[in-house]
């Protein structure tokens, strides 16, 4: 066992905070022992770098502990005037200490207020050697080096020198692309596609706009095959589809065919039938997995045989680990950590396809996986991988029904049952919470009454879904405000009799201000982001009664009703507090909610 100093600060603050565990310390003090002393990496880039340990939390203690002040760049407010500031000075910069500025993370930020000729930088790793050979080049007599946590920085950077697409630039060194195409062509001839397709041209397309379109943050790139040989590319970003690109003079077939070149568990020659499969990728440093979907859709020109694409970008470093960062409001906060904290039961989420459903169910097992429970998740597709849980893999041998009946058989604590998509599903949930499992799963419905509706109707014993059920909570995504540019409404011209029909009080209009979408260069007309809404239905002894005595049909407004007693908001409530807070709009709302 190799002897731990008691000396190191910093690994025994990580440990203490949770940040590491007694083994990895151990493990990555045996690394720090057998480097070289001229090139010893200190312990917070060994547990970053080899154990893969939280940057920010480690390198927020390692700045404590040798003095660096942190900086937040939310604070600084940098607009182009700043941008163009540290621009001048990365641009000035040889070719071969701007990459090493990028390998390090770190940028000059502003000259200190108090001392003129010093100059501040900020880094992720405020202890990395390479710092002060960047900082000569910089040409000022004095700097000072200050922590800032990476996501921030990261954001900075991609600002001031923005990602080469180096697909792009292939296209654009190539001239674009440009395909023969024969009009008279009655059908397809493989062939021939195979000869005309610019091959090389195409594949630096397709894989440009999956680079793109994470770079992007889009969520969907839509590859949609048009008349007159056309193929449109479209990122859905902040949950509305953008036109990216759009690729003339290419038979539409040449374009899917290289997509599914590119994808596994595709048939390159399959144009009759739907088809799934999948993409991976490391782009900038990071594991992306796309999921693939394509159907045959119906043209004008017959002789073509068109299908649409749509591709999911699956990136895990936007899975939400932390509960807190969701933005449960109000009551709701407080009764989803109570309904999670049952050893037994359903969780239930509500809502359309897209309005982070999953996003919430992982945050939600992140904050009850434990090595002491056995976690197992039944999902078709798995899109994220959670760690500490087993994922059961779907495939031509376990559909999803046999791998639900499988973990009835293998000793589970915690169970994640994708979707709840019909009675033989539900009902194996059911079992699994009335039988001492916590169990998640989802459902598609409208709002959180109407899933109890709907479990009703599938067939489901009213007594089975008044005690097996913990809550249900429906979910919508609603797009914020730039912070940039959204606009105050003057209160002389607000309507106020439509604001009140629309559920806010005389108080709320005198003490808050109402704002609105404007646009600007950094935003999508207006809005920036997103943030969820949330519904929940927490199970009181009272609904808990309503359902029990449910005849031929489950009163859902009695449930509705009772809920609001017990202290629910309603979507549109939840969505008016976010009015209030100034994170949206009420056209906004009123687009992702119903008038109760």
């Amino acid at each position: 066992m190799a002897h731990i100093d008691i000396t190191d600060k910093i690994g025994f603050a990580l440990l203490k905070k949770g940040v590491i565990d007694y083994e990895t310390l151990e493990k990555s003090l045996k690394v720090k022992e057998s480097e070289d002393k001229k090139n010893r990496r200190n312990l917070g880039q060994i547990l970053v770098n080899d154990f893969g340990a939280d940057h920010d939390a480690v390198f927020r203690e390692v700045a404590d502990l040798y003095a660096f002040r942190e900086i937040y760049l939310a604070d600084e407010n940098l607009d182009k005037t700043k941008i163009d500031f540290i621009r001048r000075f990365v641009d000035g910069l040889p070719q071969n200490m701007r990459e090493m500025l990028l390998q390090t993370k770190m940028l000059p930020l502003k000259f200190d207020e108090k001392q003129p000729d010093k100059l501040i930088i900020v880094a992720a790793d405020p202890t990395d050697r390479r710092i002060p050979l960047i900082a000569r080049n910089f040409g000022g007599k004095k700097y000072e080096v200050a922590y800032c946590r990476l996501k921030e920085l990261q954001g900075l950077l991609d600002q001031v020198m923005p990602p080469e697409n180096e697909f792009l630039k292939l296209l654009e060194d190539q001239g674009g692309i440009q395909v023969k195409v024969d009009d008279e062509e009655s059908a397809v001839d493989e062939e021939e596609l195979e000869l005309e397709i610019s091959k090389s041209a195409l594949v630096n397309l397709v894989e440009g706009a999956l680079v793109e379109a994470v770079r992007q943050g889009a969520s969907d790139i839509h590859v949609i095959a048009k008349e007159g040989n056309r193929t449109e590319f479209w990122f859905r970003i902040d949950g509305a589809l953008k036109l990216w690109h759009v690729q003339e003079k290419t038979m539409p077939e040449a374009v899917a065919a290289v997509v599914k070149d590119r994808s596994k568990n595709v048939d390159r020659f399959e144009r009759e039938m739907s088809q799934d499969g999948f993409i991976q990728r490391v782009i900038d440093d990071h594991h992306i997995r796309f999921r693939v979907s394509i159907i045959p859709i119906v043209g004008i020109e017959l002789r073509h045989k068109y299908e649409s694409i749509v591709i999911r970008v699956l990136d895990d470093r936007k899975v939400i680990t932390d509960l807190n960062k969701l933005g449960l409001q109000g009551p709701a906060r407080e009764f989803f950590y109570r309904a999670i904290a049952r050893p037994q039961g359903i969780v239930i989420l509500t809502g359309p396809t897209g309005c982070g459903k999953s996003t919430t169910l992982v945050a939600a097992l992140h904050q009850v996986i434990d090595p002491s429970v056995n976690v197992l998740t039944v999902e078709d597709p798995v899109e994220y991988i959670i760690r500490g849980a087993r994922q059961l893999r779907i495939g031509p041998k376990m559909n999803f029904d046999q791998a639900l009946r499988g973990i009835l058989r293998h000793d589970p604590d915690i169970v994640l049952v994708g979707e709840m998509r019909d009675k033989a599903s539900a009902e194996i949930a059911i079992k699994l919470a009335n039988t001492g499992h916590l169990t998640f799963s989802t459902l598609h419905t409208n709002d959180a009454p109407s899933a109890v509706s709907r479990l009703y109707k599938m067939g489901i014993e009213p007594f089975l879904i008044a005690y097996a059920i913990n809550i249900i909570v429906a979910q919508r995504l609603i797009r914020t405000l730039c912070p940039s540019c959204k606009r105050p409404i003057p209160k002389d011209e607000l309507d106020r009799d439509a604001c009140l029909k629309f559920g806010f009080v005389e108080e709320d209009l005198e003490t808050h201000t109402i704002y609105e979408a404007a646009g600007c260069d950094k935003c999508n007309g207006g809005y920036k982001g997103r943030a969820a809404i949330h519904e929940a239905l927490f199970f009181s002894r009272e609904v808990r009664g309503i359902i029990m005595k449910s005849g031929d049909d489950v009163d859902e407004e009695e449930i509705r009703v009772q809920a609001t007693k017990d202290g629910m908001w309603t979507l549109r409530r939840s969505g008016i507090e976010r009015i209030k807070e100034g994170q949206t709009t009420i056209e906004e709302i009123a687009s992702a909610t119903t008038d109760e």
